[in-house]
């Protein structure tokens, strides 16, 4: 049972468990000593993280980004169809 509980820190940390398995996992962490040191710091984390502003995404990182995946060897294409307003529209003939 010790692996289930493992299992659900991350979904304990991001206050996502319903409270009837967060009390069951608060009382699995209160015997096990690295359960519980799982548990506090990755809900230090994830608070940490929810508390800092969000980053700012810009043309430069965007290019930055993909010239790394061009780097590795990944070629993103898009998935999604020509713009119509982009294909010339040629006359009937005869």
């Amino acid at each position: 049972m010790n692996d289930v509980y493992r299992k659900l820190v991350d979904l304990y940390a991001g206050e996502e468990l319903p409270d009837e398995l967060k009390d069951e996992l608060e009382a699995a962490a209160f015997n096990d000593a690295s359960l519980s040191h799982d548990m506090n710091t990755l809900k230090n984390t994830v608070a940490l993280l929810k508390s800092l502003p969000d980053p700012h995404f810009t043309e430069e990182s965007y290019h930055r980004i993909l010239m790394k995946l061009y780097a590795r060897g990944a070629y993103p294409q898009s998935t999604s169809p020509p713009s119509a307003h982009l294909q010339y529209h040629l006359p009937m003939v005869g």
